[in-house]
């Protein structure tokens, strides 16, 4: 009964694989349309908002669905604890950017496992996503804001730029509680991902060296078969030398010979 609950389990997170992605994908285009474009009319901001609703209500669906599906439920919300309050804390509207977080983790989820052989594309686009999401969300929260220093996308990104490397350049920064929160992820976040990025880029010189190493081991192998194939024939030749081995007779030697016993026969010779 567990292995057969589990595999309903599994044959859901399958089936809604693609369409979360591409909902994924909608929210972030919408979101960032609707953040970049500040002189919208608030018919299409409400139309674009709905669309944001929507979109979060579905995932919230499909966590519902998980949570059913789960045998334990205990360890399946313990497990997807993150994905809980990302579904949760968006209810309150000051908090509808970390609806960000869900569709960061849905995408982030999904192509992981496609892109696992090759890390350093994962992490680059990880790191891409990541900007991107901060920087729109971030500029929500600190645009209207008295006081903000954060006012364009240009700003956003560069302070998303200085806060994701922990150089915190300090020109730009958020005064709202809703841009700190951001700035707290984003930088716990750049963390992880620097630690990421400078253990993949470690393991990379390590394997050259390695490979490196490997040609150099190789010749040297090959160079002493050489010498000691060569140290065999000198000491085979030296041992010729050794037994007095004759030289083989010239071209013309044996009838040279026979014309002298010949010479040697004749009378008055």
């Amino acid at each position: 009964m567990l292995e057969t609950e589990e595999r309903r389990l599994t044959d859901w997170e399958r089936r809604v694989e693609w369409p979360l992605t591409t909902l994924a994908t909608l929210f972030l285009a919408v979101y960032a349309w609707q953040v970049l474009d500040d002189r919208a009319t608030p018919g299409l901001h409400g139309a674009l908002e709905a669309v944001l609703r929507l979109v979060w209500l579905l995932f919230a669906l499909d966590y519902a669905v998980r949570f059913t599906l789960a045998v334990d439920k205990r360890r399946f919300v313990t497990g997807h604890l993150f994905d809980l309050l990302a579904v949760l804390l968006p209810m309150v509207r000051q908090l509808r950017v970390l609806r960000l977080v869900t569709v960061l983790k849905a995408i982030s989820n999904r192509f992981s496992d496609r892109v696992r052989r090759r890390v350093g594309v994962h992490v680059a686009g990880v790191t891409v996503l990541v900007g991107a999401c901060a920087s729109l969300a971030v500029l929500d929260a600190e645009r209207h804001h008295p006081g903000a220093t954060i006012t364009t996308f240009g700003d956003a990104a560069w302070w998303t730029l200085t806060t994701i490397t922990t150089v915190g350049y300090g020109d730009r920064y958020p005064v709202t509680w809703e841009g700190r929160l951001v700035a707290a992820l984003l930088m716990v976040g750049g963390i992880a991902l620097i630690g990421v990025i400078t253990g993949t880029i470690a393991s990379w010189l390590v394997e050259r060296l390695s490979g490196v190493e490997g040609s150099v081991a190789e010749a040297e192998q090959a160079a002493l078969a050489e010498l000691r194939q060569v140290r065999a024939e000198l000491a085979a030749l030296r041992e010729e030398l050794r037994r007095g081995a004759e030289p083989a007779p010239l071209r013309g030697e044996p009838r040279l010979k026979e014309e002298r016993a010949g010479l040697q026969h004749r009378p008055g010779v």
